[in-house]
């Protein structure tokens, strides 16, 4: 009944108040988990730090870390608890692996956990640690400290890398019917990765992949960034599933991948 880990799309911060297929999808997926998780941890791409941070509060606050969008977002609220042990936990793992660390208070959930959480826990009800990433650091660095929180999914924690892999706002079609043919292209060269588990090809993704510079730009590749922390929280497994995939704005990525554990697809 070991849980898996995953790869959440968090795409516009509108998808917390919109309905489509991602949204419903998103409703739905803690049925397709072996079982309700006891907490869950959450990498997120809007919490880009070169010290590696783990929230430390007794409940989150909401971040309403956007502006110029409707007016109903900045009422919204997720007062999610944390969990103070299973954040020390984390802190003696990343402490075991040599890895510096600090805890964190008050900063609150930024809208890269608190969007997929709201759908995927309505009630805010399940204990949330949320860590930062460091898209300065390589990816098979990424993927070593994914790594180091392996045990945590056999302990009934959900461990989600949250962020785009394609995610460049200034390629955006508002008015777009169909995704862009470079998305599509780069979106399929990384699955094709993910299904093997090719991590030499994925660790050297900005020099092999098809229309990289378009789809993780320089200046926001904390982005993708999630994706090879989930996949590291998986490494005992190697197995990858996908679940869900679509665009936004002709090529926002809005995809689910699920690595190790079990689910019904």
């Amino acid at each position: 009944m070991t849980q898996p880990a995953m790869f959440l799309a968090h795409g516009s911060p509108t998808l917390a108040i919109e309905d489509n297929n991602y949204t419903r999808f998103l409703k739905q997926l803690i049925q397709q988990l072996p079982r309700r998780p006891r907490a869950v941890v959450v990498f997120s791409a809007h919490y880009d730090s070169p010290v590696q941070a783990v929230s430390n509060d007794d409940v989150h606050e909401t971040m309403h870390d956007f502006y110029g969008f409707p007016e109903e977002m900045y009422g919204i609220h997720y007062p999610a608890p944390g969990d103070r042990e299973l954040s020390k936990q984390i802190g003696d793992l990343f402490a075991d692996n040599n890895l510096p660390y600090e805890m964190s208070s008050g900063r609150g959930l930024d809208h890269g956990v608190w969007v997929l959480l709201r759908m995927l826990f309505p009630k805010a009800d399940v204990p949330v640690v949320e860590l930062s990433v460091d898209s300065r650091r390589s990816p098979a660095e990424q993927y070593a400290i994914g790594k180091m929180l392996t045990r945590l999914r056999q302990e009934n924690v959900l461990v989600i890398g949250s962020g785009g892999l394609v995610h460049n706002l200034r390629l955006l079609e508002s008015g777009a019917s169909s995704p862009a043919d470079w998305a599509v292209e780069f979106d399929k060269w990384i699955g094709e990765q993910l299904q093997d588990w090719n991590l030499r090809m994925l660790f050297d993704y900005e020099r092999r992949a098809p229309h990289v510079r378009k789809a993780v730009p320089a200046y926001a590749n904390e982005h993708f960034a999630p994706l090879l922390y989930a996949m590291g929280a998986a490494d005992d497994e190697r197995r990858a599933v996908k679940l869900f995939q679509d665009y936004q704005y002709g090529s926002i990525s809005l995809n689910c991948w699920v690595f190790g554990g079990m689910v019904s697809k």
